[in-house]
């Protein structure tokens, strides 16, 4: 049974999504709107959004609440601007879509696996300093080449590729988060609590650690996806070295945890990440 965390962010999810989906096939069968007068639409069902669910929810639950719907409105706007953007602005509403699937996911799977830790820090939106600067980087290449150089971004064959990584990624991160099950978390623990064990089955066996590089290929993907020349090498290097320092500490810990077993583990699986070793003995 999901807990009430769990179903406040799935209810706000899909009824914002589901409200705002109307919105976009009734804009698009009437032709109601010009597109930034649909964007105007979307932004004001936000609001309203906010105001009712400020009303149904207090304190930590109306923040649950509040970014459940932000994704939703989020997704469901991704799909009529892939749907009804200009041509090269539509990958940027794929995006859209992947970002919004990837942070809502990220706090229905901790709900599920970590009932007991989950809180608004687990859609990692506001992961960090340097996660919200690389996405408003994006961002801003991606309108720039859009508007001086249209054509980059309607080479929507390579764009899909991106996509595709993205999904594999996705799939990837949220499979290793499952098969870790109370013994997976989003901080990387300095005492071992008692249901934390050492996981080696499922995708273990492939990587040791499998969330960190379905990470670190999705965010890469979104940058192809986006078509974005500079920041796809960019994202490469940032996530490269920001896996590298996680999993050398992360690993440090798993070695006082679990001591030999986890050297074996480590003689036998490879981190995942290419050219990161992790932290040896």
């Amino acid at each position: 049974m999901f807990t009430r965390e769990t179903n406040i962010a799935l209810g706000n999810f899909l009824c914002s999504f589901i409200t705002c989906t109307i919105l976009t096939i009734l804009n698009i069968y009437f032709d109601l709107t010009s597109f930034i007068a649909s964007t105007v639409v979307f932004i004001s069902a936000a609001a309203s959004f906010n105001v009712i669910l400020k009303l149904l929810f207090k304190g930590n639950e109306w923040q649950i609440a509040m970014r459940a719907a932000f994704l939703g409105i989020m997704f469901a706007l991704g799909i009529y601007i892939r749907l009804v953007a200009p041509a090269h602005i539509q990958i940027f509403g794929g995006y859209m879509c992947v970002m919004a699937f990837f942070h809502f996911s990220e706090f229905v799977a901790i709900a599920i696996v970590q009932p007991r830790q989950v809180s608004t820090d687990s859609f990692v939106i506001n992961h960090s300093p340097q996660y919200v600067a690389a996405a408003v980087a994006s961002w801003l290449e991606f309108f720039i080449e859009s508007y001086f150089f249209p054509g980059i971004k309607q080479i929507y064959w390579l764009s899909n590729i991106g996509l595709g990584i993205c999904i594999c990624g996705e799939l990837l991160r949220k499979i290793a988060i499952f098969t870790a099950g109370p013994s997976f978390h989003h901080l990387v623990q300095s005492e071992k609590s008692k249901d934390h064990v050492l996981v080696t089955h499922g995708v273990f066996g492939w990587f040791r650690h499998p969330s960190y590089v379905g990470w670190f290929y999705w965010s890469i993907g979104t940058q192809i996806l986006l078509l974005n020349p500079l920041c796809v090498p960019a994202y490469a290097i940032a996530s490269w070295h920001f896996f590298k320092t996680r999993i050398y500490i992360e690993e440090i810990t798993l070695l006082n945890f679990f001591g030999q077993n986890y050297c074996n583990y480590q003689q036998k699986v490879g981190t995942g990440i290419p050219f990161i070793e992790g932290y040896r003995i």
